[in-house]
């Protein structure tokens, strides 16, 4: 499975979201930090208020912001919100409709695109925005510090990194 450039925009543009806290962030700036075009980023950004994530404020001083804290965006959501969730294979011939036969290859891959999505349902932003930024995990909201998911998080800020080797 392989997603769109657009999702991974879309994540690196929370996350920036993320490490501002509740200040406003201008669509210019996130733009030429992440090296995506002005427009790609407003694009992103209208997708990502309608789905509830990001709060704009329009106008000279404006910019946007999380609408929600970040451990409480899951990035299953965000993939949801950006990507098509649905697959549908062509060229199927008979009598029954692909949706009709539940052992349909339709139904197979609809199901592994559920499981897939079901793994980054397990992570917040509030974690990728921790291992994109360790030494601002305190600052980014009580919230990711408290709980299970906080635990994992500490977890994985005290443990020293290590190279992989291939």
């Amino acid at each position: 499975m392989r997603l769109t450039k657009q999702t991974g925009h879309a994540i690196r543009i929370l996350i920036d979201c993320t490490l501002a806290k509740d200040q406003l962030v201008k669509v210019a700036d996130v733009s030429e930090r992440l090296g995506v075009t002005k427009q790609n980023v407003f694009k992103i950004v209208h997708i990502l208020s309608h789905a509830g994530f990001i709060a704009a404020v329009r106008g000279p001083n404006g910019g946007i912001r999380l609408a929600k804290p970040a451990p409480s965006i899951r990035i299953g959501d965000v993939v949801r919100a950006i990507e098509v969730t649905r697959v549908q294979v062509e060229g199927g011939h008979g009598r029954k409709s692909p949706e009709a036969d539940p052992a349909s290859i339709n139904a197979m891959f609809d199901d592994a695109l559920n499981a897939f999505i079901s793994v980054l349902d397990q992570h917040t932003l509030a974690e990728l925005a921790a291992q994109r930024s360790p030494l601002r995990l305190a600052e980014i909201d009580e919230e990711s510090t408290t709980g299970a998911r906080g635990a994992k998080v500490r977890a994985k800020k005290a443990a020293p990194r290590t190279a992989r080797r291939s």
